[in-house]
């Protein structure tokens, strides 16, 4: 589904491609055999365009909600696989940051009922203080939320976020959708560099905070695509990928 607010040049390139919502399964260290779904489309669209984001340069950059792959696609895609092979979970990811589809409740209960395992979203944490996102996560058996900078200037140079994100809003988001949420809630958090005392100081303080079950610290392994490549949503070996990517 091509969006009215693509730009003309991003609709003509994208327009001949075929595009597949349900992708894997990928291996993953947190989650075992993660059975992907996409609700972003064929154009990565997210708030943020990290430094180390495994897609490259995200091609559109936004804070607003709509629905970019009809959920009958993606059922559709569901049922095919449904019977085929085992997976341990269904995660929600893909070309960008999955709480921007509006349609993410409706595609999280398909997913349970189709695949009967529990169902993952992994989000960047911008959309959280929106009570219509913090609805509909609530389907969700898992949420990993990114948290990567303490600071405002921090997430300026590792996130590179929309131009409506405000760091200070962000937290109260992440506080705000973590004292309504009864599912599993974890931190991710990608570190790039050895930590000064006063960032893990900073650091500490945020999870004493926030309380997730769970805290996911992760190195940068996965290759920066050079080029826009769906591929690019999965984690294939070295030998496998077919598209050029930074290390």
């Amino acid at each position: 589904m091509l969006y009215p607010s693509t730009p003309a040049s991003l609709r003509s390139s994208m327009s001949g491609c075929s595009f597949r919502a349900v992708y894997g399964p990928v291996r993953s260290w947190r989650f075992g055999r993660s059975l992907g779904i996409d609700p972003i489309g064929r154009i990565s669209t997210c708030s943020f365009n990290c430094v180390y984001c495994q897609l490259g340069e995200i091609q559109l950059s936004t804070v607003h909600r709509q629905v970019f792959v009809p959920t009958q696609h993606i059922v559709q895609e569901l049922n095919a696989f449904a019977g085929r092979e085992p997976v341990d979970v269904v995660s929600l990811s893909g070309s960008g940051e999955p709480t921007l589809a509006l349609n993410l409740r409706e595609i999280l209960v398909a997913a349970k009922q189709i695949l009967q395992c529990p169902t993952v979203v992994l989000t960047n944490s911008t959309l959280l203080g929106d009570p219509s996102v913090q609805r509909d996560l609530c389907c969700a058996d898992i949420v990993a939320a990114k948290l990567d900078a303490f600071s405002a200037a921090a997430l300026h140079r590792i996130n590179r976020p929309a131009t409506e994100v405000d760091w200070s809003a962000l937290l109260a988001g992440l506080l705000a959708f973590r004292q309504g949420y009864n599912g599993c809630f974890a931190i991710q958090t990608m570190m790039l560099s050895p930590w000064a005392p006063e960032t893990e100081a900073q650091f500490i303080q945020l999870l004493q905070n926030l309380q997730p079950d769970e805290v996911q610290l992760n190195i940068p392994t996965r290759p920066r695509a050079l080029s826009r490549q769906l591929d690019a949503r999965g984690n294939h070996e070295p030998e496998l990928r077919t598209y050029a990517a930074q290390p």
